[in-house]
């Protein structure tokens, strides 16, 4: 995945207007089935609300799923400003629940927008923004005698997701594109051309 950003956390958020209270729960999730299962979770924990409006925008592997509902307001005054807010920031992998209990006073489509906007912003802000860098996984395999120089060198790249260790040493690890052909150069150097490198 290309250089994005997503919630750091789960971030809540609770504002009134006109005596309607909204509440807001923002979280990152990984697939559209984490996404629609937070929506179901917080529709029964808010059963009693009037109104569990949500965006969501999630990219899994090549394809895109973006949804907003409604959930019974007036056509495109509540899912769609949330879900503006995902694509205008550029937040990707990433669910926003508002629910309203209705305090006897209409806010009108403007007012209904703002609301939910301004709540559904609250608490994006609480969870917090965080930029994920693009990653490629490579497989290095040593011998023994360079591996404690090579982790070290590895770890201040990136991180090691697996170890397994034979007649040789082998590492599966994660690093920032960016940084992926210094950290090459460098190992290349390190081991005099002893590691075998390949992108996986």
């Amino acid at each position: 995945m290309k250089n994005h950003k997503t919630l750091k956390s789960c971030g809540k958020a609770q504002k009134e207007f006109k005596n309607s209270l909204f509440i807001g729960y923002a979280r990152p999730v990984e697939s559209e089935h984490e996404a629609k299962a937070f929506i179901k979770k917080i529709k029964e924990l808010n059963r009693d609300a009037n109104h569990n409006v949500s965006a969501y925008f999630v990219k899994e592997k090549s394809s895109f799923a973006l949804k907003y509902d409604d959930d019974g307001e007036p056509a495109g005054s509540s899912g769609k400003p949330i879900f503006k807010i995902l694509e205008s920031k550029e937040i990707r992998n990433a669910v926003v629940v508002v629910t309203r209990y209705f305090g006897g006073i209409k806010l009108g489509f403007g007012g209904l927008s703002r609301a939910y906007r301004d709540t559904a912003l609250a608490a994006i802000e609480e969870a917090g923004i965080v930029e994920v860098l693009e990653q490629v996984k490579l497989r290095v395999c040593l011998g023994y005698a360079e591996s404690q120089k090579v982790r070290n060198l590895i770890e201040k790249y990136g991180v090691i997701r697996k170890e397994m260790y034979t007649d040789t040493v082998e590492f599966i690890i994660l690093v920032n594109k960016e940084l992926e052909d210094e950290l090459v150069k460098k190992l290349t150097d390190e081991t005099k051309s002893k590691a075998e490198l390949e992108r996986l």
